[in-house]
């Protein structure tokens, strides 16, 4: 193997963990797990998570240390989120729920940082 595939092999298991936190998170947190790492061709919804009337679309983002987590998302990320919801909506939101684009920060040795309702587009 190479050091390129290593170290993407390696993030990519970072962020399956991470993927895996956030949803214990929300479970703590009273959410229903629907759905993880759903891919459409607009993007990928890492989780989908319901509450109630309400079902969220989640971008976990896993970064090395707590002040990595300040650029850990930006606008065009969420702009990809937020399209492969509106694909996944008719799934998801079949009896009229509410629905909104959540992201989940997370680092070694921190608490979670869950920012409800990222996108507003």
């Amino acid at each position: 193997m190479t050091r390129v595939a290593d170290a993407r092999r390696a993030a990519e298991a970072a962020g399956r963990r991470g993927e895996r936190l956030a949803a214990w998170w929300l479970r703590l947190k009273g959410w229903r797990i629907l759905d993880t790492r759903v891919r459409t061709p607009a993007g990928e919804v890492d989780l989908v998570a319901k509450r109630g009337n309400l079902v969220a679309f989640v971008e976990v983002k896993m970064r090395k240390s707590a002040a990595d987590l300040d650029i850990a998302i930006d606008e065009r990320r969420l702009a990809r989120v937020a399209a492969a919801a509106e694909v996944l909506m008719p799934r998801y939101a079949t009896n009229g729920e509410d629905i909104r684009v959540d992201v989940i920060l997370l680092a070694p040795a921190t608490r979670p940082r869950h920012i409800e309702n990222a996108w507003i587009g």
